[in-house]
């Protein structure tokens, strides 16, 4: 790095949205170092590691400024202002639609519309318009031509002609916004996998999903149930328990598929069943207890029950099975090879032989052929859980659910899986997504997940992520992002280095935000963002610009003076939560299990003392808030007096009856903090199951894998003892802490 000139090296980054500083949690300008700089260029494709270098990429990139005709993707809202093209933004009048087109003097302008409606357009230009290049010192001519009212919505193509010149770019009409619920609606939040039942195998499945949704409308009222990711994992042992860390976000995990579902399952003959029995039984006596949950185990199980009834229902029933193959296509078809690859090479495409790396290359179409079979196996499977998911979101619909099931989107993929093979060109070698420090994970976050390429994305009309956002919409009434940063920056660090060394990646935002409207435009779905943490203040305008709900999350909301937020001033655009997954439950967040957890893991970097100050400090606001507000029947001190006598008892009971004392009072809170919830305009209230049951444990610790049991944890009360479906059911404190709520959102309505 030594003699690289800063300014030029700064102004390349720029040019390619790589941020040269940024402003941590504590509102702090961090400097980006040379070093992270170079490397995050170079997996952008960018030569950045000598001053000449430097110079020869600005020259280039200056030269394509000027020449270029087109954006990869021209984005028109129909209703509102225009996307961005470049990096201009042009006002217009809300109810026309705009193409502009960065040419000087086009000759020819050519609209293709679907091949499925024919036919083309041409369009009439308007007044030109200045519209700046990456060099804030150029401008460039740009005609803006308008496109005809009647073009219907969806994905055309775009095309100019200059002096012999042509290029041609997509072209996605989109509404502005979504349409909002029109009234508000609350629902459960369940970790899938955590809830069992008597008839699941070890895990929760779409069965208990099924039943979750229709019992909470019927019995409580409820409007949505949300669920984490169930994108697919590994097909063989290990698998990895994150739903964070899938193989692949496109297809769901096997693991979810309730056997006893599958058609031809009530055909089977007597022997059959029997040997399905016994490989089911073990694994629902585990569901009666608090053992971590065992993926390994439930597909050691599951697979070969399923491949008994691919054997004897591999015909039935053909035509929807063909149907869905046919729907899904080359993407399936690729998934589906990479699993029996898997099977047999190792779940990790960078380990297996060289030829094998190329999903579209001779030697795969070799292996697909010679796998037909287990290619065909999990593809069918695919469409089991296709039709086990449409039948989830319809029993939540016909319950009286308006949104039904809520999906969860998650910002990345595995390296070494599905997506990362078949989509390897589309994303940046050499990097892997994070986050930086911040006040919950002080020592910043790596997930080993590699992003997308900015660029060849955008070139390849994202049309991954819209096959994503469509499967994932498909049988649902919502989707969840998670770290909705994914739709404007992404914090890339260099592999090997700490997650402190890295840097915001721009993406071209106002482009995935309209792929994203017109997505669930098309599924008439709503869209939950989890805007968290560091996030840009224009992400969350342009998220409620577009009728994109946030996220507020109740420990995380203050004001200005950094005190709690009264329930009127919280944003109405939101989907509003006591707490996440990365967080205790609320028992165990009052008892700051977080601190002893954090210190015992050794991810503080303030002593544990501060830490506990801390924790009470803003415990003890938010309690006297619920009692200003005639939320909470005990009195906060005697709360407080609570935990710190079970403290000073090293955790003890402290006897029978303080014990009885303290559950009531922690209830009290769970109730407390859910009415206020209620009393908020936030249009969407999630309930956590975790909490609504007593739970303590978190589901995961960020900042860890193996030292603490992340995403292994089932379901349980606050005396430990294991919570299947049929006691949520029958939980009188469940239905105690959705009574506030609901007591909350009558009093709203009045």
């Amino acid at each position: 790095m030594e003699g690289v000139t800063d300014q030029n090296l700064a102004r390349l980054a720029r040019a390619y949205d790589v941020a040269t500083g940024f402003t941590d949690w504590r509102g702090e300008h961090r400097a980006v170092s040379p070093g992270t700089l170079v490397a995050v260029l170079a997996a952008l494709g960018v030569e950045g590691s000598s001053p000449a270098a430097v110079r020869h990429e600005l020259d280039r990139l200056d030269a394509e400024n000027r020449t270029r005709l087109l954006p990869p993707v021209v984005v028109c809202r129909t209703g509102g202002v225009p996307a961005e093209t470049f990096t201009a933004r042009m006002t217009t009048r809300t109810d026309e639609i705009w193409i502009p087109v960065n040419a000087d003097a086009p000759t020819e302008v050519m609209v293709e519309l679907d091949p499925h409606l024919g036919g083309s357009v041409a369009l009439r230009p308007e007044t030109p318009v200045v519209a700046w290049g990456h060099d804030p010192s150029r401008s460039r001519l740009t005609r803006v031509f308008r496109l005809p009212a009647e073009t219907p919505l969806g994905w055309h193509r775009i095309q100019v002609e200059q002096g012999g010149r042509r290029e041609s770019a997509a072209l996605l009409v989109t509404p502005a916004a979504l349409t909002p619920p029109d009234h508000r609606a609350w629902g459960f939040m369940a970790q899938l996998y955590s809830l069992r039942s008597r008839g699941s195998w070890g895990l929760g499945d779409l069965r208990d999903l099924t039943e979750l949704a229709e019992w909470s409308a019927r019995e409580l009222g409820a409007g949505f149930v949300l669920v984490n990711p169930l994108h697919a994992g590994e097909p063989v042992s290990p698998i990895s328990p994150s739903p964070y860390l899938p193989m692949s976000r496109r297809f769901t995990s096997p693991l979810y598929v309730r056997v006893e579902d599958v058609p031809g399952y009530a055909e089977l003959d007597p022997a059959d069943r029997e040997l399905i029995s016994a490989l089911a039984a073990p694994l629902k006596a585990r569901d009666r207890t608090l053992q971590e949950l065992d993926r390994d185990a439930v597909w050691a199980g599951k697979r070969p029950a399923l491949e008994l009834l691919y054997d004897r229902a591999v015909r039935r029933p053909q035509a929807a099975y063909d149907a869905y193959r046919a729907r899904e296509g080359a993407a399936l078809t690729s998934f589906a090879t990479w699993c029996a690859l898997a099977e047999e090479l190792g779940a990790d495409w960078r380990h297996w032989p060289a030829e094998l790396h190329d999903a579209d290359g001779p030697a795969v179409a070799a292996q697909r052929d010679r796998l037909a079979r287990r290619v065909d196996f999990h593809s069918w499977l695919q469409w089991l859980l296709d039709e086990q998911l449409a039948a989830a979101q319809r029993g939540a619909r016909a319950a009286g659910m308006p949104i039904g099931v809520v999906h969860d989107l998650a910002v990345g993929v595995h390296p070494g899986g599905a997506d990362a093979w078949t989509y390897q060109r589309l994303f940046a070698p050499g990097m892997t997504v994070g986050a930086p420090p911040d006040e919950f994970n002080q020592r910043g976050q790596g997930w080993g997940q590699p992003p997308w390429h900015p660029g060849r994305l955008a070139a390849e009309a994202y049309a991954p992520l819209r096959g994503q956002l469509e499967y994932a919409l498909r049988h649902a009434g919502g989707l969840r992002l998670d770290h909705a940063m994914q739709v404007s920056r992404l914090w890339w660090v260099p592999e090997g280095q700490s997650p402190d060394e890295g840097t915001y990646v721009g993406y071209h935002r106002s482009t995935i935000l309209s792929v994203l409207t017109y997505e669930a435009h098309r599924a008439g779905a709503l869209i939950v963002g989890e805007d968290l943490g560091t996030v840009e203040p224009e992400v969350r305008i342009d998220l409620a610009e577009r009728n994109i709900l946030g996220t507020s999350l109740l420990w995380f909301e203050r004001d200005e003076k950094g005190e709690p937020r009264r329930p009127e001033k919280w944003r109405p655009l939101s989907l509003a939560t006591v707490g996440t997954h990365d967080m205790p439950p609320v028992t165990g967040h009052l008892h700051g299990d977080h601190v002893e957890l954090r210190e015992r893991l050794g991810l503080l970097t303030r002593p544990p003392a501060t830490e506990l100050a801390d924790h009470h400090r803003q415990l003890s606001e938010w309690l006297r808030l619920l009692h200003e507000l005639d939320l909470l029947t005990h009195e906060p001190a005697e709360i407080l007096q609570s935990i710190d006598d079970r403290a000073q008892d090293d955790g003890g009971d402290g006897g029978v009856d303080a014990r009885s004392r303290r559950r009531e009072m922690e209830r009290d809170v769970v109730a407390a903090l859910h009415g206020f919830l209620a009393r908020t305009p936030a249009l969407l209230l999630g309930v956590s199951l975790a909490d609504a049951v007593g739970e303590r444990r978190t589901q995961n610790q960020p900042g860890t894998s193996d030292e603490y049991p992340n995403w292994r944890v089932p379901l349980a009360d606050s005396q430990g003892r294991p919570v299947l479906v049929e006691d949520v059911i029958a939980d009188p404190q469940v239905r105690a802490t959705v009574a506030a709520l609901r007591e909350g959102l009558g009093a709203k309505a009045e």
